[in-house]
């Protein structure tokens, strides 16, 4: 009876390490699946949409959170808004945070981009596999280069976004099912954090806080509208909901813009609260130091993950469980400490002190430097909507939506495009 007991013990043992090792956030057994390309949503997923009552074919939007190693699907529902539907814990991903740069520099990707039936990758030797569309118009203008930066299988990454095979299998099929019901450009979110005011004060010393700036509006778009926002690129810049009064061209100078009054009131109330949650944040962080772990570091910290797995599974962990606040002299002494034994001091440390933070910038302010022109005509009475950030003015939602398949009746000229509809291009 004893021996029983014991056996039971283990294998509940075993149960246990396995969900473990696929970080919990996957459920589908591979040894069953027959046709990894044409493999149904776990039922489980499938009741959760019908509860959100989002369509099985409905558009999708992903969001990818380096820093909280998350890879989040957001699919809309019958009202044309987005709403959460799966989040996933990243298994691996190299470099640091911030962009990619340049081919070799083993960085995940950060920004925009326009996912096509054609980034599908059904035969990828890491089981299956996504591409992110690295480089973009952004990342072209601005002279960054780099091939073959995935979302894929194996939990193995240089410079991609790796997960296990159980997670990449539902991934594909929230986009397979997604194409099918006609979408023809899945947008990606990929981002160095959650944009909260609090994560943007630890940051603020970052030397790519401007660049993190920039793709915040457009964080900030999809947080006040749950909506993907309409994205595109000029005076090598990202711009987001924006109509044109010209032709816009990656590297050439933005032409005159404006944003739809509702937006502008509805993220003006948004960004006051934003900057109340800054200063606190700042006056809290006070003289701590934020450390940035490097790939090494958070590899250690999950190092018991390998135990008992094939050599290419090599999990990474999260910026937030390797790194830490420290104080001044903590700070100083760990890098003397590494001086004196030959090391560099990490490019990823992140300061946080309030003797050198800037003053943040009012809601006004920032919207004049991200062009987000304050609207002269008179504002109309506009229902209200939950956010991240509290209540705030809605945005008008188009009855159809932005991301949907519709093919327009006639040729519309660039300039004339609808302002909800997404650009494919990109």
């Amino acid at each position: 009876m004893r021996l029983k007991h014991i056996a039971f013990a283990l294998l509940v043992a075993t149960a246990l390490t396995g969900c473990n090792d696929t970080l919990d956030s996957a459920s589908t057994d591979l040894t069953k699946v027959k046709n990894k390309v044409e493999q149904p949503l776990p039922a489980k997923i499938v009741a959760d949409m019908q509860a959100k009552n989002m369509p099985r074919t409905s558009p999708i939007m992903i969001r990818i959170y380096k820093e909280e190693g998350k890879l989040e699907i957001w699919k809309a529902k019958a009202d044309n808004r987005f709403d959460m539907i799966k989040s996933y814990d990243i298994c691996a991903w190299s470099g640091k945070l911030g962009p990619k740069i340049k081919e070799g520099d083993r960085q995940a990707p950060e920004g925009f981009y326009s996912l096509t039936p054609a980034h599908l990758n059904p035969n990828s030797k890491y089981y299956l596999a996504i591409n992110t569309g690295f480089p973009n118009r952004y990342d072209a203008a601005n002279g960054r280069n780099g091939t073959n930066l995935m979302i894929h299988g194996a939990c193995s990454s240089s410079g991609c976004y790796s997960m296990t095979d159980e997670q990449i299998l539902e991934i594909y099929a929230f986009a397979r099912d997604a194409f099918k019901g006609g979408q023809t450009a899945v947008q990606l979110q990929a981002l160095p954090f959650r944009m909260t005011a609090e994560n943007m004060a630890r940051h603020r010393e970052s030397e790519h806080y401007d660049f993190w700036k920039m793709i915040k509006v457009g964080y900030d778009n999809f947080e006040v509208t749950k909506r993907p926002p309409e994205v595109a690129v000029c005076g090598k810049k990202y711009t987001f909901n924006q109509q044109a009064s010209g032709p816009v061209n990656a590297a050439a100078a933005c032409p005159e813009m404006s944003t739809p009054p509702a937006l502008v009131s509805a993220l003006s109330s948004y960004n006051k609260t934003y900057d109340v949650a800054y200063e606190k944040a700042v006056g809290k962080l006070g003289t701590k130091i934020w450390y940035e772990p490097t790939e090494a570091e958070r590899k250690a910290v999950v190092a018991a993950k390998r135990k008992g797995r094939e050599l290419a599974y090599a999990p990474t962990g999260t910026s937030l469980e390797a790194g830490k606040l420290m104080s001044q002299s903590e700070f100083q002494a760990m890098m003397e400490k590494r001086m004196a034994a030959g090391q560099p001091k990490p490019a990823t440390t992140q300061l946080a002190s309030t003797s050198t933070a800037p003053r943040p910038a009012t809601a006004a302010e920032r919207m004049k430097q991200d062009r987000l022109p304050t609207a002269s005509t008179p504002q109309a009475a506009t229902p209200t909507v939950e956010t991240a950030q509290g209540k705030t003015s809605a945005v008008p939602v188009p009855e159809q939506n932005p991301l949907a398949y519709a093919a327009p009746a006639a040729p519309v000229s660039e300039a004339k495009k609808p302002f909800w509809k997404f650009w494919d291009k990109q």
